[in-house]
């Protein structure tokens, strides 16, 4: 759940061209530039992508794709009003930004169940939500975390008002709990929860499945806009099956993707990478026929249960939240062999 303040590199900058029929006879409106803005640095959540990227799936559909890491205003806002193309969000954040009308529409799950948690060093004794009473929370920054400790501290009758949050942006985590700044922070386990491995750190992992008080949700998810899906959803089909090819070569050559987002992603903790990466993929399509699948229940199920606690102010209409139908009329395309040999 680590976020970041950095500005977007990029911006959209979608061609103009004629519809055309592709060979299939689907309406296909020519080439296009588009922009995925990402949630926070790259990071195994992101290797599909990055996967279709170099192994040129986007190409092959026409696509030039530009990856931009998150601006000032969130993904939401930028997904929503056409600043980008597509994003990578949360379904907890989609849920808050539908409730202000902001036009943003969920169209694959990265990982079919929630990997995030509340991660501690053993020495803060942190093992339930109860025992953040009194501790240092190293916050991001966005309205969805008071409102998920809120409800998870009420669940487990502790008091929220007992935490106190300290903003730390994009400082490493790690840092943090060195320097004292904070005793826990909102993780990806298969992330930041390796690299505790890869460090030699004993955490406490609270995990959100593990516990009654909040259903299982989606997270992280890819997002697009409501204006993009009217007027341009070949585009739309074209990115999500280009992403899709993405993933299943992550889910069937872990090792290899993991090479693939080493090579494409500047700056990145390799050591992290080559960790992360098998750990993640047997979970994106875990438990679901395909690759990015989402049900409409579970996103029923979150927003009611916002509503319930008093999270937010009225239950969505989920199937404006979420649109499936362009996972389920992505084909399957036989994958190549692995780029950097047998795995």
């Amino acid at each position: 759940m680590r976020l970041t303040r950095r500005r977007a590199l990029g911006a959209l900058g979608a061609a103009a061209a004629i519809p055309l029929l592709s060979a299939c006879g689907e309406e296909h409106s020519g080439p296009a530039s588009v922009t995925v803005m990402l949630d926070w640095v790259p990071n195994t959540n992101h290797t599909g992508l990055y996967v279709a990227q170099s192994k040129g799936y986007f190409a092959e559909e026409e696509l030039e794709v530009t990856i931009v890491e998150p601006g000032t205003a969130g993904v939401e806002a930028a997904v929503g009003s056409g600043a980008a193309s597509f994003g990578v969000s949360y379904q907890e954040a989609v849920t808050l930004a539908r409730v202000e009308d902001v036009p943003v529409v969920s169209i694959a799950a990265v990982i079919q169940h929630n990997t995030s948690g509340f991660a501690s060093p053993v020495d803060r004794r942190i093992r339930r939500p109860k025992d953040f009473e009194g501790k240092k929370y190293g916050a991001f920054g966005s309205d969805v975390e008071r409102q998920v400790l809120t409800s998870l501290m009420e669940c487990d009758g502790g008091d929220v008002n007992a935490i106190e949050f300290v903003d730390i942006g994009f400082t490493d985590p790690f840092v943090a709990w060195e320097r004292g700044d904070v005793d826990f922070v909102w993780i990806f386990e298969g992330w930041t929860g390796v690299e505790a491995q890869l460090r030699g750190v004993e955490l406490n992992f609270v995990r959100m499945t593990d516990l009654d008080c909040v259903p299982d949700y989606y997270t992280p998810v890819y997002v697009t806009g409501e204006q993009l899906i009217a007027d341009r959803p070949d585009v739309v089909k074209r990115w999500t099956r280009a992403v899709k090819r993405g993933y299943e070569y992550a889910i069937k050559y872990p090792e290899d993707a993991a090479e693939i987002l080493i090579a494409n992603a500047e700056g990145i903790n390799a050591d992290l990478v080559r960790l992360s990466q098998p750990w993640l993929s047997p979970r994106y399509a875990e438990d679901a026929d395909r690759w990015g699948d989402q049900s409409q229940a579970v996103w029923d199920a979150y927003s009611n249960w916002m509503v319930a606690n008093g999270l937010q102010s009225r239950v969505i209409n989920t199937s404006e939240a979420m649109d499936n139908s362009f996972i389920r009329d992505a084909p399957f395309v036989p994958l190549p062999t692995p780029t950097h040999g047998p795995i």
